[in-house]
């Protein structure tokens, strides 16, 4: 003999005038989900059939299924062949630790835009009343993958990620993720292969933003300078050399310097740009301006001109790239291409929180672009 199922407080439980246009298995999820925070489903205790559901609250059997499915996605509850299904012994474990958690996974947190991708991502998660966890990879796919295995550990209740870039992250890495339930959401760029929400911008937009501030101060030689290769850096470039051409501009192939590291290191790379930049000098025809992919590149740039006496924008002018929100007294003088991140996070938090209600599908597509903006700064002047 089966035991008794607790009886379930469903009586105010209405699908069918249910309004905020949810679909009616997320709101019976969300229910039964409330069940089992009260206690009044415990640990062993089974559930009522699919089709006793489905007959008392008077919904199609896929209903009931697709809730059944969502909690045993979370590994909340299990399901015996023959016997029926019963909530996890470890359900308190796994309440606690993991449906109130989000979880944003980035390259780094301490420089460029990334300490305003986490405020916004913190701040908006703790609207929602959520708790946030971060993950830094160093843009290491290994470390990437590790962190993912710990928060599959952790069941928690949404990723945002910044995927590596050296190498790409694989598409298994985050399919992990979703085949638990876990909603995920891209921020910056893609993992080709994975569908799920991206908050991003446009890269060749970038680059044309800088061009347009470059051109209208007179630049025609302009240098590129990145940390390394990668979809959005050939984006800056396609979009720089675009708008330089309608003006007769040019990034000539000489003036493009792409490093081999995916993080800004400065042990690593400072040698190099010296050199690059002295033999761009040298030049009969030196660039009269440099845009590079990141502010800390561009910091970098700045600090080794003037060691070689070229002063900055009096002689070169340099443009970057990074957020809206600019703290540092450095930063602050750096003309720049911005967007906030603030923002960033914010909305990938929104998306999250729609995904674990419901109203959007784990395997959604939508791509969020945001706005791009000037920071005037102090860096770029007219061409010599």
């Amino acid at each position: 003999m089966h035991p008794r199922s607790p009886e379930l407080r469903l009586e105010h439980l209405d699908l069918h005038g249910a309004e905020q246009g949810r679909p009616k298995y997320a709101i019976l999820k969300d229910c039964l989900l409330a069940e089992l925070n009260s206690g009044r489903l415990g640990p062993g205790d089974p559930l009522p059939s699919e089709k006793r559901l489905a007959d008392r609250l008077h919904v199609a059997r896929n209903t009931v299924r697709q809730a059944m499915s969502e909690l045993e996605r979370r590994e909340l509850i299990h399901r015996v062949p023959g016997r029926g299904t019963f909530v996890d012994k470890d359900i308190h474990r796994r309440l606690n630790n993991g449906l109130e958690l989000f979880a944003l996974i980035t390259p780094e947190t301490r420089t460029g835009f990334y300490p305003s991708l986490l405020h916004g991502f913190e701040t908006a998660s703790n609207q929602v009343q959520n708790q946030t966890i971060v993950c830094s990879t160093e843009n290491n796919v290994d470390k990437q993958a590790s962190a993912v295995l710990q928060l599959l550990d952790k069941h928690v209740a949404g990723v945002a990620i910044v995927p590596t870039t050296g190498p790409s992250t694989p598409a298994y890495q985050v399919r992990q993720l979703q085949q638990r339930g876990i909603p995920v959401v891209f921020c910056h760029r893609r993992v080709s292969g994975v569908l799920a929400p991206l908050v991003s911008f446009s890269f060749s937009l970038v680059g044309q933003l800088a061009g347009e501030a470059l051109a209208s101060h007179g630049h025609r030689r302009v240098a590129f300078f990145a940390t390394h290769r990668a979809a959005a850096t050939t984006g800056y470039l396609a979009g720089l050399r675009r708008r330089l051409a309608e003006c007769d501009g040019e990034v000539p192939d000489e003036f493009i310097y792409q490093g081999n590291t995916t993080l800004p290191d400065v042990a690593r790379q400072e040698e190099d740009i010296r050199k690059t930049l002295e033999a761009m000098l040298a030049l009969p025809q030196p660039p009269t301006a440099i845009m590079t992919s990141f502010d800390t590149m561009a910091e970098m740039v700045y600090l080794l001109l003037s060691r070689l006496g070229v002063r900055v924008p009096q002689d070169i002018s340099i443009i970057g790239f990074g957020g809206k929100w600019r703290e540092g007294a450095f930063s602050r003088r750096l003309t720049s291409v911005t967007i906030d991140e603030v923002q960033v996070g914010s909305k990938a938090v929104e998306l999250l929180d729609e995904i674990r209600q419901g109203r959007r599908p784990l395997d959604d597509s939508e791509e969020v672009l945001m706005p791009l903006d000037i920071s005037p700064g102090e860096t770029l002047g007219p061409a010599r």
